[in-house]
C-alpha cells in the first residue's frame, strides 16, 4: 500500500492494540501486505473564545470539578459580578461575618439573576451566597495555592501552544473545609496577626489547632517545599505547643531547581531538609520545625518510635515512591493518625485523605505495577528509543561502574573473593570473573591511545559485528515455529553500521567512551581528543579485526527470559580455568593498582557521561531505523526523570491544605472530605469523597482496619486466649511477625499456655525486644462456634 508513504497525516478510527482502519476510501490503493511504521500525529486545534462581556452573560458550559456541587458554578458566575458590582457600588468588600453587607450582596446576585431571565438560576442558594460574602476580602494560602497552579499552567498553554486551554470558565469552592459546629461572632474577630484573613474565614479556634498541631512532613523534595510554604504562611506549628518534624534522606541535585523553590544554587549538594526548614523560618519566623535527614522505615524505628507517631496530631506525605508510602500508611494506620497524600506526574495531580475510622487506608487499593520491556526486547529486538536508552544506561553500569568494582573487589582480597565465585559456581558468576579478565588482559589500558582503541573496538562490537551475528543467525525472511515471519511487527530487522571518521556522532561516540574509559584507569585525558581532526587520526591507527558470524550463537527470544546469561554443568570448571588465569593476570599489576568506578551523574554537563548514553542509544536506533534523540531527550529518559512541574504540585498541595483544615476542625463527616484527581493539561478536575473503610462484624461486635485490640497486663498465651473466647472468639493460632507462638494442633504448644506472651517471643524469636516499645503485636486466627474463620484486627500485648 505505497500510497501511504507520502508522509501526509492521515486521520483513523477503530484503534486496536495491533490494527486500525483509515478513515479515507483505499479501494484505488495497493493491497497491504506487511510491515510499516505508523506514527501518531497530534493536529492543531482552533478554538473560538468569546471576549467577556459577552461570556458574562452567556457562559456555556462551566468546567466540573464535583459533580456533588454542580449547581455551583452557575451560582458562583453570578457571584463575582454581583461582588464586582458590591465593590463598584459601596467602595469596599463585604465585611467579614456581617449580616447587613451580606444581605446587600445577596440582593444585587438576585438582580443580576433577573436580568439574565432563562440564562439564571432557579434557586439563589443564600447560604452559599452568605459564606460567599463573609470570605469575599479574605486571601488562603491553600486557595491561592491551588488556582495558582491552574492559572500558572493556563500561561504556559498561552506560551507554548501545548495543552488544551481551559474552555472558558472553571468556578471552585470548598464550603465544606468550613467549621460544622456554629461559633460565637466574636471568635472572627481580627487579633491583629498575620492570620487574621484566615480567623475571618475558620475562626480562632481553628487557628490555634493549626498553631499548635504536631506535624510530620515526610519528604522535601517538590511536594515538601510547597508544603513546608503553605504550613508557614497558614501558621500550622507556630504556637507555643506545636511542632513540625520534616525529614528526607536526599541532597539538593541541579535538576531540582526547576519546581523544588526553596533551594538555590549555592544549595546544590545541601541536604534538602536542613535548607527547605531554614527557608521555611524565614517566611515566618514562629515556625516550629525540627529538619532531619532519616529515611522513614523499618530501619529508622528508633528515631520515629512509638512516643514520636502517639505524639502526631497529622502525617503529610510528600514522597515519590510507593513502597515509602504503603510503609507510612501502616504507621498511620497502626497509630491512627491521620494521612494526607498525595502525587504529581507531570501536569497530573492526585489526592488522597486517610482519616482513622473514616475513610479506607492508602494500602487498600493499588495501582497496577508498570510494565518493563522484555529483556530479549531490550538487548536484541528494541523497536522504540526507550529500550535504545535501557539498554545505553545498562551498558554503561556494566562498562564503567559494576566492572571496575568488580576488579576492586577481586583485587583487594583475591583468595576471598575466589572462594565466593567457586561457592556460587554459577553463570553469573562465571560473567563477572570473564569481565574482570577481560578489563585487565585483553582490554587493559596504560595509555590514552589505548582507550581509544577500545572505545573504536567497542563500537565495532556493538554496532557492527553482534548486527551481522544477530541477522546471520535471524535472515529477514526468517520464520517462527508456526511459520509466522519472525520479522513482524512490533521487530525492527537492524542494519551493521559503517564507521566513518567523517560522521561527528561517530566520533562524538569515542571521544565520550575513550575519557571515560581513561578515567576508570586513572589516565590523563590530553587536549588534543577534543580536537576532531586529531582524534580522527588516532581512531585511524586503529587496526579492526574482520568478524565472521558463527553458526549455533543462541539467542535468547524469550519474552519472559529475566537473564540473558545461561548456567552449564561446566560452570565450576570454567571458573576454577578462569580464577587461575586471573591470578596469573593480578601478578603482572603494579603493586596497589585499583580501578575507579565511575557513577551515572545526569545533571554535569561536562562529565560525558550522559554524551556517552546519548551515542550508545542513538548508534543502536540508526542500526533499528528508530528516530534518534538530542541528549536532552535521552537525559529525560535514561537519567528516569518522572516528569514534574511546578504547577500541579502547586495545586495538590493547595487542596490538601484544604483537607488539613478539616482534619484540625477534627468534627467533619467523610462526605465533607475530597479525593481529586486532576490533569492540568486537559483539563480535567474530579473530586470525589473517599471510600469508607470495609466493615467486619461479630455478635455485637465491628471493627474496620483502624482497629488495634488491646490487652495490658502482660497476660499468659493461655489469658490471651481466654480474653478472646469471651468474645465468643477460638484461638488456634498466635503469630508474632513470622514466628508461629501458638498451634493448637501441635501438643507441645501447649506447654506455653501458661508462659507469659512475651517471654514465648523473645523465646522463638531468638531477639531482644527493642527497649524503645512497650508492648508487642500478634496476629490471632481465630474461628467462631460454627467453625467459621473470622478476621480479627491485630492484637497490641502490654507486657510493660
Amino acid at each position: 500500500m505505497k500510497e501511504l508513504n507520502d508522509g501526509k497525516p492521515r486521520k483513523i478510527k477503530s484503534v486496536r492494540p495491533y490494527s486500525f482502519t483509515l478513515e479515507e476510501d483505499t479501494t484505488n490503493f495497493g493491497t497491504y501486505v506487511k510491515g510499516g511504521i505508523v506514527t501518531q500525529v497530534k493536529q492543531p486545534k482552533v478554538l473560538n473564545f468569546k471576549p467577556l462581556r459577552a461570556a458574562l452573560k452567556d457562559p456555556g458550559d462551566f468546567l466540573l470539578s464535583d459533580f456533588s456541587k454542580f449547581d455551583h458554578p452557575p451560582l458562583l458566575h453570578i457571584a463575582f459580578q454581583a461582588l464586582n458590582r458590591f465593590i463598584c457600588e459601596f467602595g469596599r468588600f463585604p465585611v467579614a461575618r456581617s449580616e447587613e453587607d451580606a444581605q446587600k450582596f445577596i440582593s444585587i446576585a438576585g438582580n443580576i439573576n433577573e436580568c439574565l431571565g432563562e440564562g439564571g438560576v432557579e434557586d439563589i442558594n443564600p447560604k452559599l451566597l452568605t459564606h460567599f460574602a463573609f470570605g469575599a476580602r479574605a486571601v488562603l494560602n491553600p486557595m491561592a495555592a491551588m488556582f495558582g497552579g491552574i492559572v500558572g499552567q493556563e500561561v504556559v498553554k498561552a506560551c507554548s501552544g501545548k495543552f488544551h486551554p481551559l474552555f472558558q470558565f472553571f468556578y471552585f469552592d470548598s464550603v465544606e473545609s468550613l467549621p460544622v459546629e456554629p461559633l460565637d461572632p466574636i471568635d472572627f474577630k481580627p487579633l491583629n496577626s498575620r492570620y487574621d484573613a484566615q480567623i475571618s474565614v475558620f475562626g480562632s479556634k481553628l487557628q490555634k489547632n493549626l498553631e499548635d498541631a504536631k506535624v510530620f512532613i515526610v519528604g522535601s523534595g517538590a511536594l515538601g517545599c510547597e508544603f513546608l510554604k503553605n504550613v508557614a504562611l497558614m501558621g500550622v506549628s507556630c504556637g507555643s505547643q506545636g511542632q513540625l518534624t520534616i525529614t528526607d534522606d536526599d541532597v539538593i541535585e541541579k535538576s531540582n531547581l526547576s519546581r523544588q523553590f526553596l533551594f538555590r544554587d549555592w544549595n546544590i549538594g545541601q541536604a534538602k531538609s536542613t535548607v527547605a526548614a531554614s527557608a521555611a523560618v524565614s517566611i515566618n519566623p514562629q515556625l516550629k520545625i525540627e529538619a532531619l535527614q532519616n529515611r522513614v522505615g523499618p530501619e529508622t524505628e528508633c528515631v520515629f518510635n512509638d512516643d514520636f507517631w502517639e505524639n502526631l496530631t497529622v502525617v503529610i506525605n510528600a514522597l515519590d515512591n510507593v513502597n515509602a508510602r504503603l510503609y507510612v500508611d501502616q504507621r498511620c494506620l497502626y497509630f491512627q493518625k491521620p494521612l494526607l497524600e498525595s502525587g504529581t506526574l507531570g501536569a497530573k495531580c492526585n489526592t488522597q485523605m486517610v482519616i482513622p475510622h473514616l475513610t479506607e487506608n492508602y494500602g487498600a487499593s493499588r495501582d497496577p505495577t508498570e510494565k518493563q520491556a522484555p529483556m530479549c526486547t531490550v538487548h536484541s529486538f528494541p523497536h522504540n528509543i526507550d529500550h535504545c536508552l535501557t539498554w545505553a544506561r545498562s551498558e554503561f553500569e556494566g562498562l564503567l561502574e559494576k566492572t571496575p568494582a568488580e576488579v576492586n573487589a577481586y583485587l583487594s582480597n583475591p583468595s576471598e573473593y575466589a572462594t565466593a565465585m567457586r561457592n556460587a559456581a554459577d553463570a553469573q558468576a562465571k560473567d563477572n570473573l570473564e569481565r574482570i579478565l577481560q578489563c585487565l588482559e585483553q582490554e587493559k589500558c596504560e595509555t590514552f591511545q589505548d582507550c581509544v582503541t577500545w572505545a573504536r573496538l567497542r563500537f565495532e562490537d556493538y554496532f557492527v559485528n553482534r548486527v551481522k551475528q544477530l541477522t546471520f543467525t535471524f535472515p529477514e525472511d526468517a520464520t517462527t515455529s508456526t511459520g509466522a515471519p519472525f520479522w513482524s511487527a512490533p521487530k525492527r530487522f537492524p542494519h551493521p553500521l559503517q564507521f566513518s571518521t567523517t560522521d561527528p556522532s561517530h566520533l562524538q561516540f569515542i571521544m565520550a567512551a575513550s575519557i571515560l574509559r581513561a578515567e576508570t584507569f586513572g589516565i590523563p585525558v590530553p587536549d588534543w581528543v577534543k580536537n576532531t581532526k586529531m582524534l580522527a587520526k588516532a581512531v585511524e591507527k586503529v587496526i579492526v579485526p574482520d568478524f565472521q558470524p558463527k553458526e549455533g550463537v543462541n539467542i535468547e527470544t524469550d519474552e519472559k527470559a529475566t537473564s540473558l546469561s545461561t548456567g552449564s554443568v561446566d560452570d565450576a570448571a570454567v571458573i576454577n580455568e578462569l580464577l587461575f588465569k586471573l591470578e596469573r593476570c593480578r601478578n603482572n599489576l603494579p603493586s596497589g593498582f585499583r580501578m575507579k568506578p565511575i557513577q551515572f551523574e545526569k545533571d554535569d554537563d561536562t562529565n560525558y557521561h550522559m554524551d556517552l548514553i546519548a551515542g550508545l542509544a542513538n548508534m543502536r536506533a540508526r542500526n533499528y531505523s528508530i528516530p534518534e534523540v538530542d541528549k536532552l531527550k535521552a537525559k529525560f529518559i535514561a537519567g528516569r526523570i518522572i516528569p514534574a512541574i511546578a504547577t500541579s504540585t502547586a495545586m495538590a498541595t493547595g487542596l490538601v491544605c484544604l483537607e488539613l483544615y478539616k482534619v484540625l476542625d477534627g468534627a467533619h463527616k467523610v462526605e465533607d472530605y475530597r479525593n481529586t484527581f486532576a490533569n492540568l493539561a486537559l483539563p480535567l478536575f474530579s473530586m470525589a469523597e473517599p471510600v469508607p473503610p470495609k466493615v467486619m462484624k461479630h455478635r455485637d461486635m465491628s471493627w474496620t482496619v483502624w482497629d488495634r485490640w488491646i490487652l495490658r497486663g502482660n497476660p499468659t498465651v493461655r489469658e490471651l486466649i481466654q480474653w478472646l473466647k469471651d468474645k465468643g472468639l477460638n484461638a488456634y493460632s498466635i503469630s508474632y511477625g513470622s514466628c508461629l507462638l501458638f498451634n493448637n494442633m501441635f501438643p507441645r504448644h501447649k506447654e506455653r499456655l501458661d508462659k507469659k506472651v512475651v517471654d514465648v517471643a523473645r523465646e522463638i524469636a531468638k531477639e531482644d525486644l527493642p527497649p524503645y516499645r512497650s508492648h508487642l503485636d500478634v496476629v490471632v486466627a481465630c474461628e467462631d462456634d460454627e467453625d467459621n474463620d473470622i478476621n480479627i484486627p491485630q492484637i497490641s500485648v502490654y507486657y510493660r
